[in-house]
This record gives structure tokens, sequence and C-alpha cells, in this order.
């Protein structure tokens, strides 16, 4: 299992896809990729998932302008309080699908640069953020043809309602489960 990763001299040059790249590193406590050229990149998914130790996440230089799937890319990240993507540009994204799903002790997420008109697929993108205080969504229209049932399912009582509150451009399938569709990490 990976503990440490050192990408000083990581070539990510003329990578297209990062999918899965970091998936299930559960011991890996930080990451530093601000060396990573992003540019080509158009599919992210999975990237992250399950790095449930990881506390530091360092994406800032990301170029995510090509990218077009997103789905599960921080999925599991059960030790992260905070992420900062205030430079990703999610124009050309069409899946956010579980994105954030079960980072449970996330408590910070700043998207209000998230661009989701391209976006058919939001399904479960916060499911289980319990520990999510604020989210600013202000920038979020779901009332196109987009797919957001359980977007905010396990999310505290409290962020809830202050969603239903503030935002009335959130459609109410963003607060309701799947029919027969268990947490995707359930022990069972």
């Amino acid at each position: 299992m990976i503990v440490h990763f050192f990408c000083n001299n990581f070539n990510t040059d003329n990578v297209t896809k990062m999918n899965c790249m970091f998936w299930d590193c559960s011991l890996l406590k930080e990451l530093n990729l601000n060396n990573f050229n992003t540019n080509k990149v158009t599919t992210m998914i999975d990237m992250f998932r399950l790095c449930s130790s990881l506390k530091e996440l360092n994406i800032n230089n990301f170029n995510t302008d090509n990218v077009t799937n997103m789905s599960y890319m921080f999925s599991g990240c059960t030790a992260l309080n905070e992420l900062y993507l205030n430079n990703f540009n999610t124009d050309n994204v069409t899946n956010m699908s579980y994105m954030f799903s079960g980072c449970t002790t996330l408590k910070e997420l700043n998207i209000n640069n998230f661009n989701i008109d391209n976006v058919t697929e939001m399904s479960n993108m916060f499911n289980g953020c319990s520990s999510l205080k604020e989210l600013n969504l202000f920038n979020f229209d779901t009332n196109h043809e987009i797919e957001i049932y359980g977007m905010f399912y396990g999310c505290s009582d409290e962020l809830i309602n202050e969603i239903k509150i503030k935002y009335k451009n959130i459609s109410s399938k963003a607060f309701k489960k799947l029919i027969d569709e268990e947490f995707y990490f359930s022990e069972d």
C-alpha cells in the first residue's frame, strides 16, 4: 500500500485519463499534486476514491478544462476536512455523480465556481457528507434535464433545511434516496 507519494518527477504531460489513479490508497495521508499537468485529462473517475486516511490534498494547479467525468472522484475520502476546488473549471463536465459521497468529515466545500450547465448526472453527489455545514449552490440550477436523486441524502438535517430554504432552484428529488440503493461502502 502507498503511504507516501512523491511526484516531483512524475510526468503527466500526455495523460488523458486519471481514472482510479489513487483508488484505495487507504494509508495515504497527504498528497501534493501541484506538479501534475492535467491539461489533456478528460476523465478523473474514482481518482482519489477510498483514500480514507487522506487529510490534505493539494490540487490547486489542476487544469480541468477538458474533463468531462468527475464521478466518484473524492468518494470515500473520509478523513478530508477541507477541499479547495476554486480553480476547477467544470464547463465540460457531464457526470458528477457520487463525486463527494462518503466524505463524512468534510466540513467546508466551496464550489460556487462550478458550472453545471452540461451536467446530466449528479445523483448522490454529496451523499453521506454528514459533517458538511455550508454549501454555496447559487450557480446550481437543477431544473434542466439532470439526474439528481440522493444528491444530499445522508447530509445533516441542518444543511438540508438550509438548502431547501436558500435555494429554490434545487429540485426536491435531490433530497430523496434512490429506491433499493445501498450506500456504496456498506460493509453488509
